[in-house]
């Protein structure tokens, strides 16, 4: 199971994100977003977990060097301080 989610966000290019919610629909596990936001908090260093953000493009709430990690790739933000999908969604 984790090393399927995990598979995928190696998968997931510079200046992209996805959503927690596609990350469990590609692996398989159709409806179990919260189970990927789970994995990604106890995600192996290295691992780009900072491309994931929920199906609005809001970062992790307890992560504020989230951002700063994406925008240091390019990904752009709008006003509402969300991630513009239109632009960067894998």
């Amino acid at each position: 199971m984790l090393a399927d989610i995990y598979e995928i966000v190696r998968q997931i290019p510079p200046g992209m994100v996805t959503t927690y919610g596609r990350i469990a629909q590609m692996a398989g596990y159709y409806g179990a977003a919260r189970m990927v936001g789970w994995a990604m908090s106890v995600a192996p260093p290295g691992l780009p977990c900072h491309r994931v953000v929920n199906a609005q493009g809001r970062t992790a709430p307890c992560w504020p060097e989230q951002r700063a990690l994406l925008e240091a790739e390019g990904v752009s933000f709008k006003a509402n301080g969300r991630v513009d999908l239109a632009k960067h969604l894998w």
